[in-house]
Protein backbone atom coordinates (compact mmCIF):
# COMPACT_ATOMS: atom_id res chain seq x y z
CA UNK A 1 0.00 0.00 0.00
CA UNK A 2 1.57 3.23 -1.17
CA UNK A 3 0.22 6.28 0.66
CA UNK A 4 1.03 9.83 -0.42
CA UNK A 5 0.01 12.95 1.51
CA UNK A 6 0.07 16.45 0.03
CA UNK A 7 -1.10 19.87 1.14
CA UNK A 8 -2.07 21.16 -2.29
CA UNK A 9 -2.93 24.73 -1.22
CA UNK A 10 -5.86 24.68 -3.63
CA UNK A 11 -6.89 21.47 -5.41
CA UNK A 12 -8.18 23.24 -8.51
CA UNK A 13 -4.91 25.15 -8.77
CA UNK A 14 -2.69 22.05 -8.78
CA UNK A 15 -5.02 20.44 -11.30
CA UNK A 16 -4.80 23.51 -13.52
CA UNK A 17 -1.01 23.49 -13.29
CA UNK A 18 -0.98 19.76 -14.18
CA UNK A 19 0.95 19.22 -10.95
CA UNK A 20 -1.62 16.71 -9.71
CA UNK A 21 -1.36 14.76 -12.96
CA UNK A 22 2.42 14.70 -12.56
CA UNK A 23 2.11 13.39 -9.00
CA UNK A 24 -0.22 10.58 -10.03
CA UNK A 25 2.00 9.62 -12.93
CA UNK A 26 5.14 9.62 -10.80
CA UNK A 27 3.87 7.93 -7.63
CA UNK A 28 0.60 6.15 -8.57
CA UNK A 29 -0.47 6.03 -4.90
CA UNK A 30 -2.96 3.48 -3.66
CA UNK A 31 -4.22 6.12 -1.22
CA UNK A 32 -3.76 9.86 -1.70
CA UNK A 33 -4.33 12.19 1.26
CA UNK A 34 -5.06 15.82 0.42
CA UNK A 35 -5.14 18.91 2.60
CA UNK A 36 -6.20 22.50 2.00
CA UNK A 37 -8.37 21.61 -0.99
CA UNK A 38 -10.10 25.03 -0.85
CA UNK A 39 -13.27 24.04 -2.63
CA UNK A 40 -16.34 21.86 -2.78
CA UNK A 41 -17.21 18.84 -4.88
CA UNK A 42 -19.65 20.96 -6.89
CA UNK A 43 -16.79 23.26 -7.91
CA UNK A 44 -14.44 20.45 -8.90
CA UNK A 45 -13.96 19.04 -12.38
CA UNK A 46 -14.81 15.53 -13.50
CA UNK A 47 -11.12 14.65 -13.11
CA UNK A 48 -11.42 15.50 -9.40
CA UNK A 49 -14.79 13.85 -8.77
CA UNK A 50 -15.22 10.94 -11.20
CA UNK A 51 -11.71 9.71 -11.90
CA UNK A 52 -11.56 6.41 -13.73
CA UNK A 53 -8.86 5.01 -11.43
CA UNK A 54 -9.75 6.52 -8.04
CA UNK A 55 -12.67 6.68 -5.65
CA UNK A 56 -12.61 10.28 -4.38
CA UNK A 57 -13.90 11.57 -1.06
CA UNK A 58 -13.89 15.16 0.22
CA UNK A 59 -14.62 17.05 3.42
CA UNK A 60 -14.96 20.71 2.51
CA UNK A 61 -15.05 23.69 4.84
CA UNK A 62 -18.25 25.66 5.22
CA UNK A 63 -16.26 28.81 4.45
CA UNK A 64 -15.71 29.18 0.71
CA UNK A 65 -12.17 28.71 -0.58
CA UNK A 66 -10.79 27.62 2.78
CA UNK A 67 -9.14 24.57 4.32
CA UNK A 68 -10.76 21.18 3.57
CA UNK A 69 -9.36 17.69 3.15
CA UNK A 70 -9.77 14.70 0.90
CA UNK A 71 -8.86 11.06 0.35
CA UNK A 72 -8.47 9.27 -2.98
CA UNK A 73 -8.28 5.47 -3.06
CA UNK A 74 -7.31 3.47 -6.11
CA UNK A 75 -10.31 1.47 -7.29
CA UNK A 76 -8.16 -1.57 -8.03
CA UNK A 77 -6.75 -1.39 -4.50
CA UNK A 78 -10.26 -1.40 -3.01
CA UNK A 79 -11.50 -4.32 -5.12
CA UNK A 80 -10.75 -6.91 -2.45
CA UNK A 81 -11.50 -4.59 0.47
CA UNK A 82 -14.74 -4.57 2.45
CA UNK A 83 -16.44 -2.40 5.07
CA UNK A 84 -15.41 0.71 3.12
CA UNK A 85 -16.60 3.84 4.94
CA UNK A 86 -15.70 7.49 4.47
CA UNK A 87 -16.16 9.50 7.64
CA UNK A 88 -15.44 13.04 8.78
CA UNK A 89 -16.43 12.93 12.45
CA UNK A 90 -14.08 13.37 15.39
CA UNK A 91 -15.88 13.66 18.74
CA UNK A 92 -16.24 17.26 20.00
CA UNK A 93 -13.66 18.53 17.51
CA UNK A 94 -13.07 22.27 17.52
CA UNK A 95 -13.33 23.95 14.10
CA UNK A 96 -15.54 21.06 13.00
CA UNK A 97 -16.95 23.17 10.14
CA UNK A 98 -13.53 23.66 8.53
CA UNK A 99 -13.28 20.24 6.90
CA UNK A 100 -10.03 19.36 8.62
CA UNK A 101 -10.41 15.56 8.86
CA UNK A 102 -11.06 13.02 6.11
CA UNK A 103 -11.17 9.42 7.34
CA UNK A 104 -11.21 6.37 5.09
CA UNK A 105 -11.96 3.05 6.80
CA UNK A 106 -11.72 -0.34 5.15
CA UNK A 107 -10.90 -3.95 5.90
CA UNK A 108 -8.35 -5.74 3.77
CA UNK A 109 -7.10 -9.29 4.37
CA UNK A 110 -9.21 -9.27 7.54
CA UNK A 111 -7.25 -6.29 8.90
CA UNK A 112 -9.25 -3.12 9.70
CA UNK A 113 -7.58 0.12 8.60
CA UNK A 114 -8.20 3.77 9.40
CA UNK A 115 -6.36 6.16 7.09
CA UNK A 116 -6.75 9.82 7.98
CA UNK A 117 -5.93 13.00 6.10
CA UNK A 118 -5.74 15.89 8.58
CA UNK A 119 -5.12 19.58 8.08
CA UNK A 120 -4.16 20.99 11.47
CA UNK A 121 -4.92 24.66 12.21
CA UNK A 122 -2.20 27.27 11.97
CA UNK A 123 -3.33 29.03 15.14
CA UNK A 124 -1.94 32.42 14.31
CA UNK A 125 -5.09 34.44 13.67
CA UNK A 126 -5.95 35.28 17.28
CA UNK A 127 -5.42 34.16 20.88
CA UNK A 128 -8.58 32.04 20.56
CA UNK A 129 -7.28 30.44 17.36
CA UNK A 130 -4.10 29.54 19.23
CA UNK A 131 -6.05 27.94 22.06
CA UNK A 132 -8.21 26.08 19.55
CA UNK A 133 -5.10 24.74 17.81
CA UNK A 134 -3.80 23.21 21.02
CA UNK A 135 -7.24 21.75 21.76
CA UNK A 136 -7.43 20.35 18.23
CA UNK A 137 -4.05 18.66 18.76
CA UNK A 138 -5.21 16.94 21.94
CA UNK A 139 -8.52 15.87 20.45
CA UNK A 140 -6.85 14.34 17.41
CA UNK A 141 -4.37 12.41 19.56
CA UNK A 142 -7.24 11.08 21.67
CA UNK A 143 -9.00 9.98 18.48
CA UNK A 144 -5.87 8.26 17.14
CA UNK A 145 -5.43 6.43 20.43
CA UNK A 146 -9.09 5.36 20.50
CA UNK A 147 -8.93 3.95 16.96
CA UNK A 148 -5.76 2.05 17.83
CA UNK A 149 -7.34 0.73 21.02
CA UNK A 150 -10.15 -0.74 18.90
CA UNK A 151 -7.61 -2.87 17.05
CA UNK A 152 -7.34 -0.85 13.86
CA UNK A 153 -4.20 -0.14 11.85
CA UNK A 154 -4.18 3.65 12.03
CA UNK A 155 -2.24 5.73 9.52
CA UNK A 156 -2.40 9.50 10.01
CA UNK A 157 -1.01 11.84 7.39
CA UNK A 158 -1.19 15.54 6.80
CA UNK A 159 -0.04 19.05 7.44
CA UNK A 160 0.44 19.20 11.21
CA UNK A 161 1.67 22.80 11.14
CA UNK A 162 4.56 22.25 13.55
CA UNK A 163 8.25 21.52 13.14
CA UNK A 164 9.07 19.03 15.88
CA UNK A 165 12.81 19.44 16.37
CA UNK A 166 15.57 21.82 15.34
CA UNK A 167 16.57 19.48 12.53
CA UNK A 168 13.09 20.02 11.05
CA UNK A 169 13.44 23.76 10.48
CA UNK A 170 16.06 25.75 8.60
CA UNK A 171 16.16 28.67 11.07
CA UNK A 172 15.44 27.24 14.53
CA UNK A 173 16.96 30.07 16.55
CA UNK A 174 15.10 32.78 14.68
CA UNK A 175 11.80 30.92 15.04
CA UNK A 176 12.12 29.73 18.63
CA UNK A 177 8.84 30.33 20.44
CA UNK A 178 6.94 31.36 17.33
CA UNK A 179 3.81 29.61 16.11
CA UNK A 180 4.84 26.50 14.21
CA UNK A 181 7.88 26.03 16.43
CA UNK A 182 6.37 26.90 19.79
CA UNK A 183 7.24 24.83 22.89
CA UNK A 184 3.57 23.92 23.44
CA UNK A 185 3.22 22.54 19.91
CA UNK A 186 6.52 20.67 20.12
CA UNK A 187 5.49 19.24 23.49
CA UNK A 188 2.37 17.85 21.83
CA UNK A 189 4.56 16.11 19.27
CA UNK A 190 6.53 14.66 22.18
CA UNK A 191 3.26 13.33 23.62
CA UNK A 192 2.37 11.75 20.27
CA UNK A 193 5.68 9.90 20.24
CA UNK A 194 5.34 8.95 23.92
CA UNK A 195 1.92 7.46 23.14
CA UNK A 196 3.60 5.05 20.73
CA UNK A 197 3.20 6.85 17.41
CA UNK A 198 6.12 6.79 14.97
CA UNK A 199 7.11 9.67 12.71
CA UNK A 200 7.70 7.39 9.73
CA UNK A 201 10.04 9.62 7.77
CA UNK A 202 12.25 10.55 10.73
CA UNK A 203 12.39 6.91 11.84
CA UNK A 204 13.94 5.95 8.51
CA UNK A 205 16.01 9.12 8.07
CA UNK A 206 17.18 10.01 11.58
CA UNK A 207 19.81 12.57 10.58
CA UNK A 208 18.64 13.76 7.18
CA UNK A 209 17.65 17.39 6.73
CA UNK A 210 14.66 17.76 4.42
CA UNK A 211 11.69 20.10 4.41
CA UNK A 212 8.08 19.94 3.23
CA UNK A 213 7.00 23.61 3.28
CA UNK A 214 8.55 26.90 2.22
CA UNK A 215 7.32 30.45 2.62
CA UNK A 216 6.44 32.37 -0.54
CA UNK A 217 8.75 35.15 0.64
CA UNK A 218 12.39 35.61 -0.29
CA UNK A 219 12.76 32.69 -2.71
CA UNK A 220 12.62 30.36 0.30
CA UNK A 221 12.09 27.20 -1.72
CA UNK A 222 14.83 28.07 -4.16
CA UNK A 223 17.18 28.59 -1.21
CA UNK A 224 15.67 25.63 0.70
CA UNK A 225 14.86 27.71 3.76
CA UNK A 226 12.01 25.50 4.85
CA UNK A 227 10.14 23.63 7.55
CA UNK A 228 9.20 19.96 7.87
CA UNK A 229 5.61 20.27 9.04
CA UNK A 230 3.98 17.42 7.08
CA UNK A 231 4.03 13.94 8.62
CA UNK A 232 2.74 10.41 8.37
CA UNK A 233 2.35 8.63 11.71
CA UNK A 234 1.86 4.91 12.31
CA UNK A 235 1.67 3.25 15.71
CA UNK A 236 4.85 1.45 16.73
CA UNK A 237 2.96 -1.86 16.88
CA UNK A 238 2.60 -1.63 13.09
CA UNK A 239 5.61 0.50 12.14
CA UNK A 240 7.71 -2.50 11.06
CA UNK A 241 5.35 -2.74 8.08
CA UNK A 242 6.58 0.65 6.83
CA UNK A 243 9.31 -0.36 4.39
CA UNK A 244 9.90 3.07 2.87
CA UNK A 245 9.20 6.69 3.75
CA UNK A 246 9.94 9.61 1.46
CA UNK A 247 9.69 13.35 0.92
CA UNK A 248 9.51 14.39 -2.73
CA UNK A 249 10.93 17.90 -3.05
CA UNK A 250 10.77 17.70 -6.85
CA UNK A 251 6.97 17.87 -7.12
CA UNK A 252 5.95 21.50 -7.55
CA UNK A 253 2.61 23.27 -7.70
CA UNK A 254 2.11 24.06 -4.00
CA UNK A 255 4.06 25.67 -1.18
CA UNK A 256 4.20 22.14 0.29
CA UNK A 257 5.67 19.04 -1.32
CA UNK A 258 4.27 15.50 -1.11
CA UNK A 259 5.38 12.94 1.44
CA UNK A 260 4.69 9.23 1.46
CA UNK A 261 5.17 5.73 2.78
CA UNK A 262 5.00 2.20 1.51
CA UNK A 263 3.22 -0.06 3.98
CA UNK A 264 3.51 -3.80 3.42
Amino acid sequence: MKIVSWNVNGLRAVERKKALHALLEKHAPDVLLLQEIKGTQEQFSEFLTAHADYAQYYHSAHKAGYAGTGVWARRAFLEDARDIVFDTHVPHLVAADEGRVAHLQFTKDDVPYSVLSIYFPNGGKSPQAWRDKLTFYDQVLDFMNALHAHGRVVIVGGDMNVAHREIDIARPKENEGKIGFHPDERAWMDRVVAAGWVDTWRAQHPQEVKYTWWSHWGRSRERNVGWRIDYIFVHRSHSAHVVDAFIDNDVMGSDHCPIGIIYE
